[in-house]
């Protein structure tokens, strides 16, 4: 099982989310960022969903992954626009990276892949040491809400080349005391009617409360913690399936 995003999921992402596709995080994290003159860096960079029209407002944007293959797709999209952002292939958990940031981004929950809460902290607390004072940190989080164990969802995408790639996803663990979930994904390539590449990967999913990842963002040290609910910028989170963002600034 892959922990990380390998050729077929970087594949079925691309597919699934071309570049210029929003949630409304795009144009949020614009207006959030707007006018930065400092190094920005988005952590769990994918294949450039969001570093990409960060660069073409005029923002200076490092990226980093832990997946070869969404680097590998990252940088070829750069490429072809003329872009060369400094991109970095390291785990959350071991970041180390040779700049201070004037923000960090994590945009579509990508921090809650982080299973072990040991690690989440950690990782915060690199976040923080990474940041110049004043620097902000701006990250999604969402709440899960379908928790139907061995229930299987399939869709399927047709490639450039006319192949067809099918997801499997099959939810297989909750753990509501522990707060996360753990599915298995199994990725098909078909051509022809003939199976020709297969790639399991399992994924997981930490959620938190709003009170309690604010208290967290307080105790790694962080200050004038804002929620905003929706990707509208200061309105209190209502309901469970909205888009919660916290930004919160390194005194």
């Amino acid at each position: 099982m892959f922990t990380s995003y390998s050729k077929l999921a970087t594949a079925v992402y691309d597919l699934d989310k071309p570049l210029g596709h929003s949630f409304k995080d795009v144009e949020y994290y614009q207006e959030r960022l707007r006018g930065m003159k400092k190094r920005i860096l988005e952590v769990a960079v994918g294949s450039g969903r969001m570093l990409i029209p960060l660069l073409e407002a005029g923002l200076i944007v490092d990226g980093v992954d832990n997946s070869s293959e969404m680097l590998a797709s990252c940088k070829a999209r750069c490429a072809e626009l003329g872009l060369q952002p400094m991109l970095y292939e390291e785990d959350m958990q071991s970041l180390s990276l040779p700049h201070q940031y004037g923000a960090i981004i994590i945009p579509a929950g990508s921090f809650q892949l982080l299973e072990d809460r040991e690690d989440a902290l950690q990782v915060l607390d690199s976040f923080y040491h990474h940041l110049q004072p004043g620097g902000r940190l701006i990250l999604d989080l969402f709440i899960p809400e379908e928790f139907t164990i061995n229930q299987r969802t399939t869709r399927s995408w047709i490639t450039p080349e006319k192949e067809l790639i099918t997801l499997e996803t099959t939810l297989v663990e909750v753990d509501l005391l522990q707060q996360k979930n753990i599915s298995y994904l199994r990725y098909e390539k078909w051509c022809k009617g003939k199976l020709i590449e297969t790639e399991l990967q399992r994924l997981p999913i930490r959620w938190y409360g709003m009170e309690e990842f604010q208290m967290i963002l307080k105790s790694i040290g962080f200050t004038q913690i804002t929620r905003s609910g929706g990707y509208q910028y200061g309105k209190e989170p209502v309901d469970s399936h909205e888009m919660i963002t916290y930004e919160a600034i390194k005194p």
